[in-house]
């Protein structure tokens, strides 16, 4: 009970309290940015191609780093890569390249700028969107039981090494199995808010 004898919600150690009365993932409750990212953004379905390629670029870039760090570099992201326009992107040069290595406000790693380029031609090079390809391996909504606890949740799973393997063969990079459940988990192919989080559908 609180002090002023009001029942205080009962919430499982993997969900926090909001101070707007919402319990939420834990992870999403105490950074501001985390938390508009987990309201608006984790587990929301995703279609739109160049945001799609947008969260496979990012995926790329966040391996062996934070999220976090990501999301508040993303502004600077969109200017560095022409918002993530595909055709704009594949048309950069090793000149850009050198270019970004200098800009302290993105990530510079050559690999990972490199890869963005080259996934951007990868894209054009399709025959169906990236949104159709990529949602071709999202797992059927039914039958999957809601994660409790963090434990419940795979970081890797047979339908993100499947996107991986397709992916790679198409001359995509940085898309391994676990960046590509990640991306599943961010753009709502899976939805991996724990029971009990008011996201949870």
């Amino acid at each position: 009970m609180s002090s002023s004898g009001s029942p205080v919600p009962s919430v499982p150690p993997t969900l926090v309290m909001g101070d707007d009365g919402k319990a939420r993932c834990a992870w999403g409750a105490d950074d501001a940015e985390y938390r508009r990212y987990h309201d608006e953004e984790w587990g929301a379905p995703l279609h739109d191609d160049r945001r799609l390629f947008e969260k496979l670029c990012l995926e790329g870039f966040q391996a062996g780093l934070s999220w976090i760090t990501i999301l508040r570099k993303r502004p600077a992201f969109r200017s560095a890569f022409h918002d993530f326009d595909p055709q704009q992107v594949a048309d950069m040069t090793e000149s850009d390249v050198e270019r970004l290595l200098q800009d302290a406000a993105i990530i510079r790693h050559r690999g990972k700028i490199e890869a963005t380029i080259g996934n951007a031609k990868a894209v054009l090079a399709l025959d169906e969107s990236i949104s159709d390809l990529m949602w071709g391996f999202a797992p059927p909504p039914t039958g999957r039981r809601r994660p409790v606890a963090w434990s419940d949740v795979p970081a890797v799973t047979p339908e993100s090494t499947a996107m991986s393997k397709e992916l790679r063969s198409r001359g995509f990079r940085f898309v391994g199995p676990t960046t590509m459940y990640a991306l599943m988990q961010s753009t709502g192919m899976v939805d991996d808010h724990l029971a009990g989080c008011w996201r949870a559908g």
